[in-house]
């Protein structure tokens, strides 16, 4: 069956469930800094994730889903542009917007300081022509009253003054543990305004995007969230010794065991993971009353659903913290697509999260801006391994590494030329860097040469005056 016609069918489908005057919805939701190996619907056996694994066992699940930006700003800017680097042409909201869709923005969809944005309630680097409305959902973050821990500086104290927050050097290792609903957690707050836009534009064609900030530090979150997960249970991951050798300083996380006190307290990066996972488990709690809500209003046969996260996120595998590096923590992230009528089921075919924009504008019948250079990902609904692309795309920003991970391998270049080169299938972990084994010598020239290509085709075909993209989170 050819690509046209196998559109065609996936639309004729979807549309069929509508009535003749209704045009589907579109419910876009995006999490924070969440790592795909984390949730239970990608094997993680700890983290408490019932909603967001129902919703995958009714979608569309993509085992290997790749950002293009490793930090927050470059990536939503990638993803919502449908552009490897910088924003060009109409984005997908506007997009919508332009062909009779209400659209809305709750929360964080283009890029927020956190905690900074939250705490005031502003718009971060918003795009205000994307909306018909757009609604901020603010937070104390870490001045919420609670059980503070800053863990790489080995702090624990219940009192507000001098706490880790804006700007400040350690805020990515603070925690608040607290009495209470969670109610006042602008998760919360974008759950609750994502179901009353629910409920206010049921009966005409929505695009309402949720953007929920968890598991982004700080990792605020009431205490019965923390309880399923003692400190002392956790397993930490493994490091080989050594480990660190072979990785070229570029290839390196900015923040390391090696380069932080956070390395000399084993058990608070233990408590790190607690944290993560509290508010993974909070994060997933609001997703399901979304969908709930979505469900109980009859809106799930006529809406689409996107679920993903903007990047992934290191919580001391190879002694990395944090994101901004091209290693598979980082650059694989969650996607799932719900499609009411198609079957669902998983694909191992690689994707990009620039694949969404084309997706959606080919399913819902519209016309796609040549400016997008994303694939439309459609014909996975029916050959879940159809490939799409030999290879995923990453950047790091300013030009300063870029990687490609194919079916079996992942290759990394930087700046100064050093290399990474990984076999996936017998080293997921990515321990052993082979770009020096001379037995590698044609896979690496092969994946060089694959790299300079894509570079080539897509990551530079950019207009000369583009608009620059915060990358501080």
């Amino acid at each position: 069956m050819n690509k046209l016609r196998l559109i065609e069918m996936i639309f004729f489908l979807f549309c069929s469930l509508l009535s003749a005057s209704q045009k589907p919805n579109i419910l876009f939701i995006i999490a924070d800094d969440l790592k795909a190996s984390v949730l239970g619907t990608y094997g993680d056996k700890v983290c408490k994730t019932p909603n967001i694994d129902k919703l995958a066992e009714q979608s569309l699940v993509f085992d290997r889903a790749y950002c293009q930006g490793v930090v927050c700003g470059p990536s939503r800017t990638s993803f919502m542009h449908s552009r490897y680097r910088g924003s060009m042409g109409t984005n997908l909201a506007e997009h919508f917007k332009n062909n009779g869709w209400y659209t809305a923005r709750v929360g964080k969809i283009y890029h927020m300081r956190v905690p900074y944005d939250i705490i005031n309630g502003t718009d971060g680097q918003d795009i205000a022509s994307s909306w018909t409305e757009r609604f901020n959902s603010s937070g104390r973050e870490a001045h919420t009253p609670g059980d503070y821990e800053c863990l790489n500086l080995n702090i624990f104290t219940d009192k507000l003054e001098h706490r880790e927050s804006t700007k400040m050097p350690n805020r990515m290792f603070v925690s608040v543990s607290y009495e209470g609903d969670g109610s006042d957690q602008p998760d919360y707050k974008s759950a609750s305004k994502t179901i009353a836009l629910l409920n206010e534009h049921k009966d005409k064609p929505f695009f309402i995007a949720t953007g929920l900030v968890r598991p982004h530090y700080p990792n605020v979150a009431p205490e019965q969230y923390f309880t399923p997960y003692p400190w002392e249970k956790i397993k930490l991951p493994t490091i080989p010794e050594n480990d660190l050798s072979d990785i070229p300083n570029l290839g390196k996380s900015k923040i390391m065991n090696t380069n932080n006190s956070i390395g000399k307290y084993i058990d608070n990066q233990k408590k790190m993971w607690s944290a993560y996972y509290a508010t993974v488990q909070f994060m997933d709690e609001q997703v399901g009353r979304i969908l709930d809500e979505l469900e109980r209003l009859g809106l799930k046969e006529n809406t689409a659903i996107v679920f993903l996260s903007d990047h992934g996120y290191h919580l001391g595998e190879h002694g990395f913290w944090q994101k901004e590096n091209l290693h598979e923590e980082v650059t694989r992230v969650p996607l799932m697509v719900y499609l009411p009528g198609i079957k669902a089921g998983r694909t191992s075919s690689i994707t990009e999260l620039v694949d969404i924009y084309p997706s959606l504008t080919e399913l819902l019948g519209i016309e796609t801006p040549q400016e997008v250079q994303g694939k439309s990902f459609l014909p996975l609904f029916e050959q879940k391994n159809k490939t799409i692309r030999t290879e995923a795309l990453s950047l790091l920003t300013n030009g300063k590494g870029y990687s490609i991970r194919t079916k079996d391998n992942t290759y990394m270049r930087y700046k100064d030329n050093s290399e990474e080169l990984y076999d996936m299938n017998k080293d997921p972990k990515q321990f052993n860097n082979l770009a020096k084994n001379p037995e590698y010598s044609q896979l690496l020239k092969n994946l060089r040469s694959q790299l300079d290509l894509r570079l080539k085709q897509e990551a530079v075909t950019i207009p000369q005056k583009i608009k620059k993209v915060m990358i501080y989170t």
